[in-house]
């Protein structure tokens, strides 16, 4: 018995570094080995967990970015199969012509505005004449404005924007550099966490952008060549994602081994919203951010969303989740 829990603990150890490694797909003989991109962090796990959830005749290779950005060049480069990025990157590169094309959601929700805890800061409109740090051309950035708007600021006129890297934003506000962050999980936690922070708003509006966040990506010829393929990923990461949501203790468990203490992601947990489907409503979400991404300049022209948006491999895994279901 006691050999019986040692070699349980091995694996579960294996598991564990080779989850922290960014590899959990070996291609064996007579598989096709697929790459799929995304971040180490707790809101986009799931690709960890893909090759649990495919085809036997699948390999999958999960390779860990920092850089959105980075994604989207990889995947065009055909360095990638599928990744996830921010549905504001999406945009961005479906306004330019790239062949980008959004397969399902990923995560939703995750940011929010943070002051510091001895601050007088109490609602949106006491940002009036304050410092907040941001990141241009981010969800966080679009998310930051409509909350100036709704709290009738001008955030040109009204607040100081002031570009700070999100590693270096909780340290900014601890020495009070800037009175304020605009910013993603697990950042306004850790501030939570180590004493000198505050959540003042989750800014999520539902009349607009809403909560959307982040989706898995793949392109066009993807899709023409290897429809198959991208469907075996969309309903492994809809899979994923169902278990994960269904076992919450696990990943959190899970996701602290990229590096972020258990306490902070269970602060950060109500904020942090695995996804994979996407409605007629996430769409439209999408269709606002694209609206208030050009009125901001930061695209030219909106992407056709029917072209962005493919909602027809969300659909067959709603229904291969309900075939397993009732097997």
């Amino acid at each position: 018995m006691q050999k019986r829990v040692s070699m349980l603990c091995m694996l579960f150890i294996l598991f564990l570094s080779l989850l922290a490694s960014g590899c959990t797909g070996h291609a064996s003989e007579g598989t096709e080995k697929i790459k799929v991109g995304t971040w180490k962090t707790a809101q986009t796990i799931q690709p960890f967990l893909y090759q649990d959830y495919i085809d036997d005749r699948y390999s999958v290779e999960v390779l860990p970015f920092t850089n959105p950005g980075d994604q989207k060049a990889a995947l065009l480069a055909g360095s990638l199969d599928m990744t996830g990025t921010t549905i504001a990157l999406a945009i961005t590169a479906a306004s330019k012509d790239e062949p980008v094309v959004v397969v399902s959601g990923l995560a939703n929700k995750c940011s929010a505005i943070v002051v510091r805890n001895d601050s007088d800061i109490n609602t949106p409109a006491d940002l009036r004449g304050k410092k907040i740090a941001y990141v241009p051309g981010t969800m966080h950035h679009v998310l930051l404005l409509e909350t100036l708007e709704q709290a009738g600021l001008d955030p040109e006129k009204d607040v100081t924007l002031q570009r700070i890297d999100f590693f270096d934003m909780g340290q900014a506000l601890s020495q009070g550099t800037v009175d304020a962050f605009c910013s993603g999980e697990p950042y306004p936690s850790l501030a939570i966490v180590n004493g000198y922070g505050r959540v003042l708003v989750y800014p999520y509006y539902g009349e607009s952008v809403g909560t959307i966040n982040a989706g898995m990506l793949t392109t066009r010829s993807m899709i023409e060549n290897d429809r198959e393929r991208i469907q075996a990923l969309v309903t492994a990461h809809a899979r994923a994602t169902e278990h994960l949501n269904a076992n919450q203790d696990e990943w959190i468990i899970m996701s602290s081994e990229f590096g972020t203490d258990p306490e902070v992601l269970r602060i950060a947990q109500d904020n942090m919203e695995l996804a994979w489907y996407m409605d007629e409503s996430y769409v439209i979400q999408a269709e606002q951010l694209a609206l208030r991404m050009k009125e901001l300049g930061m695209i030219t022209q909106v992407p056709d969303m029917d072209v962005l948006f493919d909602r027809s491999f969300v659909e067959q895994a709603r229904n291969d989740l309900q075939n397993s279901e009732t097997a």
